[in-house]
């Protein structure tokens, strides 16, 4: 399956090849319109990955990041070669407020009348020092970036998100999130605090049914982020961003189109390793 926006994202169109066959049948360049979707973290890594290929698949996408010139490219790519709507959102986690999040439900309610996904993708990896050694401000916008804004986030956008059409939110994990590792510091704590979040919020909105919520482990990943944890490792024995996009839009797909994608979806608040998936 191809059209015009993936013939012009070589990068995604390179994994598609390794797609399961259902997911491959059950993806057209119509799957997810009229479905707003919003993406933190997206001027950059998977978010940026996550966020182009969306709209590659007809989600609109409201495209949130710290860095402006970042999100302009990633939107000025998406408006040049989809029909979709996306809307930048230059946002710095570390200072987002309640006021914020309040002005930022508006306007989406106020351009699209509705919202269905809310991906965070965006993080902050802080010092990787002994704890001893930690500066308590830098553990504190780390985890204001990591966790208090995602549940900031997810509180905010939640009446939009329980509307009618089906929803689905995303939290991108760690390994060191599930199991703690030395000098990682704030990042891992939050990544701890992270994976209870979403599981509580599986639990609250199990019994409705409308919005389903995961965790997903990309594992090493060629980032940016990754570079300043790993310095000295070899970028190249990496897999891009891309390569983790076919789970991404499965969850999306799957929880945002239940008859689409004829394959049963995780149960919701699962814990997913995507290296796992893959394999």
């Amino acid at each position: 399956m191809t059209h015009n926006a993936i013939e012009n994202y070589p990068e995604l169109q390179s994994q598609m090849a390794e797609w399961p066959s259902f997911l491959d049948k059950a993806l057209t360049p119509t799957a997810l319109i009229g479905k707003r979707i919003v993406v933190t973290g997206a001027g950059d890594g998977i978010g940026k990955a996550l966020a182009k290929s969306l709209a590659c698949f007809g989600a609109d996408v409201i495209l949130l990041g710290r860095t402006r010139t970042k999100l302009e490219a990633v939107f000025d790519w998406i408006k040049q070669h989809t029909p979709t709507d996306p809307v930048i959102v230059p946002c710095d986690l570390a200072q987002l407020d309640t006021d914020t999040v309040s002005a930022l439900a508006e306007s989406i309610s106020s351009h699209y009348g509705n919202l269905q996904g809310l991906v965070h993708c965006a993080s902050m990896l802080g010092p990787k020092i002994p704890l001893v050694h930690y500066p308590a401000d830098q553990w504190q916008t780390v985890m204001q970036t990591n966790v208090n804004a995602v549940f900031m986030l997810n509180q905010g956008l939640f009446d939009l998100l329980d509307q009618g059409d089906p929803g689905c939110v995303l939290h991108v994990s760690s390994s060191v999130g599930i199991q703690g590792r030395a000098y990682w510091g704030a990042y891992s704590a939050s990544k701890f605090a992270l994976e209870g979040l979403s599981q509580i919020l599986a639990d609250e909105t199990e019994t409705a049914g409308k919005i389903r919520v995961y965790s997903v482990n990309p594992g090493g990943t060629r980032t940016a982020m990754r570079r300043e944890a790993y310095p000295l490792e070899d970028p190249q024995t990496l897999p891009i961003p891309e390569k983790h996009m076919g789970l991404f839009l499965f969850l999306l797909v799957g929880s945002l189109v239940p008859d689409l994608i004829k394959r049963p979806l995780p149960a919701t608040g699962a814990q997913i390793d995507a290296r796992k998936w893959l394999a």
